[in-house]
């Protein structure tokens, strides 16, 4: 059963998608949720991780993804209806947050070929990561993403991240020093959790997160995710993943690999 908070977050959540193309302020959010400005900001930023405008404009670019895979519409028309007042603002803030630009999005379906790190910048210690991931259901023909991002919303290229296919388990070795999230999301070629929602290609997805993890020099670090249906509460997941049949058929030869980790390719 819901809370009173969950509930008052639910309608600001609404309001939000009723208003994707348009202004919202977080004084319309918060009388959405029949909250104060002030206790709204915090209320929201508890339930779901992050803040009303950062939610919004997560929202708001899955909202893109959607219409980019499920419309003939143009770049220009899509900005538009999401709120963008520029296409030039609309498709760089996608293509960082995505992974590539609205028109690769839309050749490629909503899929990545690839998923690359990024550690630009970033310094390693001698500690590791090890985390265990509990699946929400069946896990045959499905593929599970962990990655480690610097905020609670999985978009842009991750740190670190590995796919896994069989195995529950990944460990960073030389993990990153600072303040990360640990976000998996596990995506089924043909099956739909109970309960659960699907994501701008139709597909469905469980989602775990756990942070924020401050990795220190030295000390090794073991947490757990454990994956659950995704909920309207969850921030939408933007970066564009593997295609399930695609890189299952690609790594047919390699059933006995545990986990496939991505190197910081830039």
């Amino acid at each position: 059963m819901q809370d009173t908070s969950e509930k008052a977050v639910l309608r600001a959540i609404e309001a939000m998608h009723e208003r994707l193309g348009g202004q919202l302020t977080v004084d319309d959010m918060a009388r959405a949720a029949m909250f104060s400005k002030f206790h709204f900001t915090r209320l929201f930023q508890r339930v779901t991780g992050v803040s009303p405008g950062r939610f919004l404009s997560a929202l708001r670019l899955q909202r893109a993804k959607e219409l980019l895979v499920s419309t003939p519409m143009n770049v220009a028309d899509v900005s538009v209806s999401v709120g963008y007042s520029s296409v030039g603002t609309f498709s760089s803030r996608f293509s960082r947050s995505v992974g590539m630009s609205p028109t690769t999005f839309r050749q490629r379906a909503g899929y990545a070929s690839e998923i690359r790190t990024d550690s630009d910048g970033v310094a390693l210690s001698d500690a590791s990561l090890s985390c265990v991931v509990h699946p929400a259901g069946p896990t045959e023909n499905t593929l599970t993403f962990v990655g480690l991002f610097p905020e609670r919303v999985p978009e842009g290229r991750p740190v670190r991240c590995a796919v896994l296919r069989d195995s529950r388990h990944v460990t960073f070795n030389h993990a990153p020093l600072g303040r990360w999230h640990l976000l998996a999301q596990s995506v089924s070629a043909d099956r739909r959790p109970p309960g659960s929602y699907r994501d701008h290609a139709d597909r469905p997805v469980a989602v775990a997160t756990a942070g924020p993890i401050v990795i220190r020099p030295g000390k090794p670090i073991s947490t757990e995710l454990v994956l659950r249906p995704g909920r309207a509460l969850d921030p939408p997941a933007l970066l564009a993943l593997l295609d399930v049949r695609t890189y299952a058929l690609s790594r047919l030869a390699e059933q006995n690999r545990p986990a496939e980790e991505y190197a910081g390719a830039a």
